[in-house]
């Protein structure tokens, strides 16, 4: 293709690949994303743990640490937007298979880097800055490794079978947060703590070596897309496919579509469904670190069945009514679960914040999660309960007065307020819940992962369905990506930034609520059901 008014050409005839070739595609594909996500995810399965922000953003504030190391997953997220373009405009001139062989290269390389940086402690300012520079590395990576993966597939796959074919690459993704979870406990419990605490949690980050190697093995097995090479032979690819998916008919508003009705919706169901859940767990509900641990990556396991249903499924009803029902039912169910969650996993800690309320009152209490020193009395006081993660309420008063279990208390002491929250019931120390709770917080995840499945298993099919085959790769990158990034990537930071503010350990949630009822209204006025195998 020598122009971009020629996209207009039909998309070339394809074969229909042999069984064999489509178990090698999917296999190669679904198995390089669980690499590349894994080597994403190991961060933030330990950010949630607070072993990076403690490594690599120490601060005297351990809530300001936490907030740091998220802000530094952030900035990966940040950079995919970048890397879809770049690698979409490689995927659409070059190929898609050897632009996602670069990609899992980067990709391997950044994670493996990061377990070699010494801490800050060591080298000072310069570990920060080195970690997010690999961050952005990351995020570059994964800006073009999702779309090339899921067009392969998608192009290799025969008319009526793309959802549930492509749907294997979405469960992928959850699959590198499992094994993210999985390296980290297997590693963890080979290692005394106190080696594991020390440098024993770098070795997950170099085990990425590894993964990079069997994925380049396998994909290098690989042949090029039928659909790109048709064009190739035709000579029909695209000159700049960045530019011409800005100007092709109709294509702005289908990006616009894909970013803000479907990539921004799925991404804050799914990373609430694993991150905010774990971090949830770990901090807010003061579950031992190992047990959330497992809980959470035995509930993803159990779910990755409904990325393949749904996928599966949309091949038969359509890509637009599972997500749009999936975005619906969160709004429904989303507050409802965490409730069940947390009433499961400290029972104490859930009865005590009902029976015996934390209330702050003062003349200002302004607080700031950020500073060093809070300006007055109260705000210190909302610093101690925030780091402690109970919920509280506050209020305006001549002077500051904290009331637990309507009872104020006399002396603000951080000893004194121990003691009264532990005689109110609060339990502080991590706890382990009983057989009983873990099998009703899994059920509670694996609702959870449901409405992440219905919104994401049908969605690599949509989205390359919705564009043409000659610009497919970066129109359908750069929104999703965008989407992903910025939404779905400061999703922890938001939420952690809304608790410390509110001292409501649940009003994070409503970052999620706002972002899919955005998604709900876009997909329903915006969306077109596309022409299924297109």
């Amino acid at each position: 293709m020598t122009s971009d008014t020629s996209l207009a050409t039909p998309a070339p005839a394809e074969r229909d690949p042999s069984p064999a070739d489509i178990r090698r595609v999917i296999a190669a594909s679904a198995l390089g994303t669980v690499f590349e996500w894994y080597d994403f995810f190991i961060y933030g399965t330990l950010a949630a743990s607070g072993i990076i922000g403690r490594a690599f953003f120490p601060a005297s504030n351990e809530l300001v640490q936490t907030l740091l190391a998220w802000a530094g997953f952030a900035v990966g997220f940040g950079f995919r937007p970048l890397g879809a373009v770049i690698f979409g405009y490689l995927g659409d001139r070059l190929g898609r298979k050897y632009t996602f062989l670069v990609t899992i290269t980067l990709m391997g390389v950044a994670t493996a880097g990061v377990g070699f940086i010494p801490s800050a402690a060591t080298i000072g300012f310069a570990a920060p800055v080195l970690v997010l520079l690999l961050r952005i590395a990351q995020g570059l990576a994964l800006g073009g490794e999702y779309g090339g993966a899921a067009i392969y597939v998608a192009e290799h796959s025969p008319k009526g079978k793309s959802g549930f074919y492509t749907s294997f690459i979405q469960a992928g993704v959850v699959g590198g947060f499992i094994l993210s979870l999985l390296v980290v406990l297997v590693i963890k419990g080979a290692l005394p703590a106190v080696t594991w605490s020390e440098w024993g949690w770098r070795l997950p980050f170099l085990f990425s070596t590894v993964l990079l190697a069997v994925s380049l093995w396998m994909r290098l097995k690989l042949s090029e897309s039928p659909v790109f090479v048709a064009m190739r032979d035709q000579g029909e690819r695209c000159r700049n496919p960045v530019l011409a998916s800005f100007r092709y008919p109709g294509n702005v508003r289908r990006m616009l579509v894909v970013l803000f009705g479907i990539a921004a919706g799925l991404t804050v169901i799914w990373y609430t469904a694993m991150f905010t859940v774990l971090s949830f767990l770990q901090t807010t509900m003061r579950v031992e670190e190992t047990t959330a641990q497992l809980i959470v990556g035995a509930g993803a396991l159990f779910g990755l069945g409904w990325f393949i249903l749904f996928g599966r499924l949309s091949d038969r009803i359509g890509r637009k009514a599972p997500i749009v029902t999936g975005y619906a039912l969160t709004l429904v169910l989303l507050f409802p679960i965490f409730w069940i969650i947390a009433a499961a996993a400290n029972p104490g800690l859930s009865r005590a914040a009902v029976d015996a309320p934390v209330v702050i009152s003062g003349p200002h209490c302004a607080y700031s999660p950020f500073a060093r020193e809070q300006g007055d009395k109260c705000g210190q006081l909302l610093d101690y309960f925030s780091k402690k993660g109970i919920a509280y309420v506050k209020a305006t008063s001549p002077a500051t007065v904290v009331t637990i279990d309507d009872e104020p208390q006399a002396d603000l002491s951080p000893a004194a307020l121990d003691a009264a929250l532990t005689r109110a019931g609060y339990r502080l120390d991590p706890v382990r819940p009983s057989a009983g709770n873990i099998a009703i917080i899994m059920l509670a995840i694996l609702m959870l992962g449901a409405l992440s499945g219905v919104t994401y298993g049908p969605v690599a099919a949509l989205l390359s369905e919705m564009f043409p085959p000659e610009i497919r790769y970066s129109s359908l990158s750069i929104p999703y990506h965008v989407g992903t990034g910025y939404f779905g990537g400061f999703l922890p930071f938001i939420s952690q930034y809304i608790v410390a503010r509110t001292g409501d350990p649940f009003a994070g949630l409503w970052y999620t609520m706002a972002v899919v009822a955005i998604a709900l209204v876009v997909t329903v006025i915006g969306l077109r059901e596309p022409a299924r195998g297109a």
